[in-house]
């Protein structure tokens, strides 16, 4: 008990020092503005005790994208349970919401005690997965000391925080050691995790979902349509810098003008990570000179866009969670938030579909899918906009070169799928292993 309130005056106090700037974000953008009594007071909906139900935990839209393998697996392996879905962020929230709309959908509590007893007594799960590594302290000792499973799947430990975990020594390894079992993207995150004093046993390797998550073939329906939105016919070559953060727009600019005179055909559509931006890179395209046009503006898939696609304009995509589906129609990838601090965005998609993909130098949260890229040689860091041109412009030139690389990394994904249906065992052993109360009927 302790130790849980010490870890409430921690959070108070962050959230103390952090609160005006949490207010100036809202005020300028419009986020962090719903979900305070959910996060806040744990005021999750009630549900009834009827059925064993999964809480799965997904932050942001990454992870909230991560779960449709596993959602779909369990349905079909138990249809008979109940799974609802928890998110921190609002892009994440509304994602869930559309994508899993047959689901119950809610903030997830911050980790004050209060606030995590009463979303753990309103929803009653029997097991709790957390997406990624999203190790709540109050939360995962609540769950397990009110007789609730806790897992992690496709779990990964960075060097980094492995040495942030460590140093906390028990008080790290006491919360760790409450989880019932972890699935780990490799072997170097497992070694991790067991070097953090968690049992072996309860540790498995079952590979990235991420991999299992991604699109190959182009031709799916999403991807059909975002084609015929954007007027993208087969002559033309797309460059798609998506997941983007600045200043990788404006460099992704100059490249495209740099190198449209010369090749026609290169077409540019711009996939920020946030919607807050949305409006600074519509300014940055203003400022550019170039012909475009908002995603947002084409409302009508099915409508003949063909007169508002005259001169091929650079498409803006201004909506939150098409990036999937986009993915397909590039032939020239820049995976974003790799100039910057972010580490990197999921690298993984792209490959899937058999683009040429680069990305900056950052990307730490990929780094052991950059390296399979690295050495199949089906990838390329970029440091600035004359490396980005230079490799925009041999993906043009030289198309035999391109369609090699194209297929060196639609193999790797390929080669590296599998991980769902190992999750789903390791989720079904844990759950076996539960003594299911007798729920009363509502």
């Amino acid at each position: 008990m302790l130790v849980a309130w010490l870890f409430n005056i921690a959070y108070l106090l962050l959230l103390i020092v952090i609160s005006p700037w949490l207010l100036y974000r809202s005020w300028r953008t419009g986020r962090y503005r719903r979900g305070w009594a959910e996060k806040l007071l744990g005021h999750a909906p009630k549900l009834t005790r009827d059925r064993f139900r999964i809480w799965f935990h997904a932050v942001s839209v990454g992870e909230v994208n991560l779960l449709a393998p596993l959602l779909e697996g369990i349905a079909r392996e138990r249809p008979e349970w109940e799974c609802v879905i928890s998110t921190t962020t609002d892009t994440g929230y509304e994602l869930a919401r559309e994508k899993y709309s047959e689901h119950t959908v809610f903030y997830a509590p911050l980790d004050f005690t209060w606030a995590v007893d009463r979303a753990l007594a309103n929803i009653a799960p029997d097991l709790l997965v957390l997406a990624e590594l999203e190790l709540w302290p109050n939360l995962i000792r609540r769950a397990a000391g009110g007789d609730v499973k806790v897992a992690v799947v496709n779990a990964r430990l960075s060097e980094k925080s492995f040495r942030g975990y460590r140093r906390l020594g028990w008080l790290m390894r006491s919360v760790l050691q409450q989880l019932d079992g972890i699935a780990a993207q490799n072997m170097d995150y497992a070694k991790r995790f067991e070097l953090l004093g968690i049992p072996t046993e309860r540790i498995h390797t079952t590979g990235s979902i991420k991999f299992d998550n991604a699109q190959t073939d182009r031709e799916n329906e999403r991807t059909r349509r975002m084609r015929t939105l954007a007027g993208i016919d087969n002559s033309e070559k797309v460059f798609l810098a998506g997941s983007t953060q600045a200043p990788e727009e404006a460099l992704a600019i100059g490249v495209y003008k740099q190198l449209h005179d010369a090749h026609p055909d290169l077409r540019l559509i711009l996939v920020p990570r946030h919607p807050e931006r949305f409006d600074t890179v519509a300014r940055l395209l203003n400022e550019s000179g170039l012909l475009w046009k908002r995603r947002s503006q084409f409302d009508d898939l099915t409508a003949d866009n063909d007169s508002a696609h005259a001169g091929k304009p650079v498409l803006l995509i201004d909506t939150v969670g098409e990036l999937g589906a986009w993915w397909g129609v590039a032939y020239i990838a820049f995976v974003g938030g790799s100039m910057g601090t972010r580490g990197g965005q999921n690298m993984i998609e792209p490959a899937a579909y058999g683009a040429a993909v680069s990305f900056g130098p950052k990307t730490k949260n990929f780094r052991d899918v950059v390296e399979m890229m690295k050495q199949e040689d089906c990838a390329t860091v970029v440091h600035d906009q004359q490396e980005m041109t230079e490799f925009v412009r041999e993906c043009l030139t030289n198309p035999v070169k391109t369609g090699e690389m194209e297929e060196r990394a639609k193999r790797l994904v390929i080669a590296q799928q599998g991980a769902t249906q190992q999750t789903i065992q390791f989720l079904l052993a844990i759950a076996g292993s539960v003594q299911i109360r007798q729920r009363e009927a509502a």
